[in-house]
């Protein structure tokens, strides 16, 4: 066999390093078990009709549910709002209580939206969960949300939403240490119930 030229090598070379790339880049998004790829699949991606700059940063995928007219699982820009991912579902339902929740606040990745519905009243009904089904999501969770956690009152409650609405939403549980009145036994309670 005869032996490869020098630009030879210098193309299996760049083809090789292109392929590991891809391949890298495929498993870490497969993650656990292909949960993550299924996921990814179910992800819109027109960000070409998407009006939202991204500062060349990696995107957030949320999870939007409730009262939007299309459910699902989203990718937006890093920097977008939770007006943004409503919007992205299709926009609030006839019943949803937008009321309910913050609009305003950044999104994390991961996250879930849960847009609540308008129950009897006028009161927020959440599309069929209650507070035991699951986490809270920490980016759109009101201070009734809030309170039904073990070790957070009115009060608390009030000052983590006027804390995350100040630092424009919040990326992870560990930062509401930084809110007066959550000690180390809330921190634990607060990581069991809720999510970024």
């Amino acid at each position: 066999m005869p032996k490869p030229s020098g630009s030879q090598v210098i193309i299996y070379g760049t083809v090789a390093v292109a392929l590991l790339l891809v391949g890298a880049r495929a498993i870490r998004t497969e993650g656990d078990g292909g949960a993550a790829s299924a996921a990814a699949q179910s992800i819109p991606n027109d960000s070409a009709n998407f009006s939202l700059k991204s500062d060349g940063g990696p995107d957030v995928v949320v999870d939007v549910a409730g009262a939007v007219r299309r459910p699902g699982v989203y990718r937006l820009p890093v920097g977008a709002r939770v007006v943004d991912a409503i919007e992205r579902a299709g926009g609030p339902a006839v019943d949803a209580l937008l009321e309910g929740i913050n609009r305003a606040a950044r999104l994390a990745d991961g996250q879930q939206v849960m847009v609540p519905e308008r129950g009897p009243g006028g009161t927020a009904a959440l599309a069929g969960a209650t507070a035991e089904d699951g986490p809270i999501s920490l980016g759109s969770a009101s201070v009734e949300q809030l309170e039904t956690i073990d070790g957070i009152g009115p009060v608390t409650a009030a000052k983590i939403v006027e804390y995350r609405d100040q630092h424009g939403g919040l990326s992870s549980v560990d930062q509401l240490d930084q809110v007066s009145g959550i000690g180390p036994a809330t921190m634990e309670s607060l990581r069991d119930r809720l999510q970024p």
